[in-house]
């Protein structure tokens, strides 16, 4: 009984806690590329280049990008870089050990990172979208980059050079619930040194990248969409045959 209790107590307070832990900072939407074989072969380009250097993605190989319109070919000659075969898993080059010794920690595996994210802000697209586009200079931590979704992220900001350099501007206003306070309002960044993209390039370049971790997570999942298409088309073509088969047998019973 006493279980039964402490059950119904954590799911009557569950939207509360969700809303206490949520992040304040909010989520833009994602562009939605999982059809577009041009952004995901751009996403998966700039993830072997930028993310799997310290990030592995254990539950992928190589070969599945033939599913994106890459060749063996392709593959080897442009995301081969340290004699890798076609058939191999994606690991990253970083070891745990050092991995833990430069950063803290071991940087998480990127497989099913897409689905990992998803919450009542937004989905995993969404959160790694506004994340990867709201990096600022923060002198005060030890990679000398903060961000606005993540505070004192531990990661530091691996697009600087096509993003460039920013910092956040903040205002000061009035504690809504105490107005004898003060709090520290975001305002939007402000650019220190810019690029190698522009604003609308680079969020065009992090929509890529962010379609590919998406389809990463699920790589059949256009596959098993067409697929459902067709069950549920097979299933109420069955019923309706079933149905009229059994209107024309109780007839004659009748």
């Amino acid at each position: 009984m006493k279980l039964l209790k402490k059950l119904i107590a954590v799911l009557a307070f569950a939207p509360a806690m969700v809303l206490a832990n949520s992040g304040t900072f909010p989520l833009d939407r994602a562009p939605d590329r999982s059809t577009d074989m041009a952004a995901l072969q751009n996403g998966a380009k700039l993830f072997v280049n930028y993310c799997l250097n310290c990030h592995s993605a254990s539950a992928m190989r190589y070969n599945r990008l033939k599913d994106i319109g890459l060749t063996d070919e392709q593959i080897k000659q442009n995301l081969l870089f340290t004699g890798e075969k076609v058939g191999d898993l994606m690991k990253a080059t970083l070891s745990a050990k050092d991995a833990k010794e430069w950063f803290g920690a071991v940087p998480p595996d990127l497989s099913v990172i897409a689905r990992a994210k998803a919450s009542g802000d937004g989905t995993g697209a969404d959160w790694i979208y506004t994340y990867l586009r709201t990096y600022y200079k923060d002198e005060s931590r030890p990679t000398g980059w903060n961000n606005m979704v993540f505070p004192n992220v531990g990661m530091p900001h691996v697009l600087w050079e096509l993003q460039g350099t920013r910092t956040v501007k903040m205002v000061e206003e009035s504690d809504p619930h105490d107005e004898s306070k003060k709090v520290h309002k975001f305002a939007g960044f402000e650019t220190v040194t810019p690029g190698t993209m522009n604003k609308i390039e680079y969020d065009n370049a992090v929509g890529d990248l962010v379609a590919y971790l998406q389809w990463m997570g699920e790589p059949a999942q256009s596959t098993r969409k067409r697929l459902g298409v067709w069950v549920l088309l097979f299933l109420a073509t069955l019923a309706t045959l079933a149905w009229r088969l059994n209107a024309s047998y109780w007839k004659e019973v009748k």
